[in-house]
């Protein structure tokens, strides 16, 4: 949970900051932060696949779970699930409402949310949850300058969901008494880790971190059958 309340924090004071500074924020500022963090993220992502004592797992894993992502159609589904909730709640031309669901699809509807609160209840990592609260940061003093207060408002989803995340993640962790079995997961969680700082940098063709979620959980099989 450590890592989840450091994003809580983040998103607020960037919020607070956004209320107090908001016109000063230019667009360079903000793309050259968010160029920065998405290197660091690269380089978070490739410390944890290199933990990994079996490559090849990682890559059959990456593969399995690719293919059953594309198959649920997952990145699509998170896509549409945004769009759904920001029709359904940010109609009426209300600030409060528009700042608090697009701050709560930004910071919680992505992969970055889902591996790190992982990573966070498995092994007590929490550098990827760092990294992206500075992200989150960022990103709410830049809405709160344009959306107000109700931006604030996301903190308490990034709680509840990554939350929930990392606590139910540190219950299963002790069944997983593999410690290779954990090693693995989190080698593969830091390849998407990269996928997630390559697609910050702002790769030509972007990519589909979603489609490729299931990979976490595919070492759980594979060091049991290898």
């Amino acid at each position: 949970m450590i890592g989840t309340l450091i994003n809580v924090v983040a998103v607020v004071a960037g919020t607070l900051l956004g209320l107090l500074f908001g016109k000063k924020i230019t667009e360079e500022m903000r793309r050259v932060l968010t160029l920065g963090v998405g290197m660091c993220v690269v380089v978070l992502g490739l410390q944890s696949a290199l933990a990994t004592s079996n490559m090849m797992l990682v890559i059959i894993a990456v593969v399995l779970g690719g293919v059953a992502g594309s198959l649920l159609k997952i990145e699509k589904g998170l896509d549409r699930m945004g769009d759904m909730l920001q029709k359904r709640f940010a109609r009426g031309g209300s600030r409060v409402g528009e700042g608090f669901v697009t701050a709560t699809l930004i910071f919680c509807v992505g992969a970055m949310a889902i591996t790190g609160a992982l990573d966070s209840g498995l092994r007590g990592d929490h550098s990827t949850l760092v990294a992206k609260s500075v992200l989150d940061g960022v990103t709410s003093m830049v809405l709160a300058s344009t959306m107000g207060w109700g931006v604030m408002l996301s903190a308490v989803a990034v709680l509840i969901y990554q939350g929930g995340i990392a606590l139910a993640a540190s219950f299963v962790a002790p069944l997983l008494e593999n410690a290779r079995m954990v090693t693995e997961m989190s080698a593969v969680g830091g390849v998407l880790i990269m996928g997630i700082g390559l697609n910050m940098i702002g790769m030509k063709e972007r990519i589909p971190v979603g489609d490729l979620l299931p990979a976490i959980v595919m070492p759980a099989f594979l060091v049991l059958i290898m």
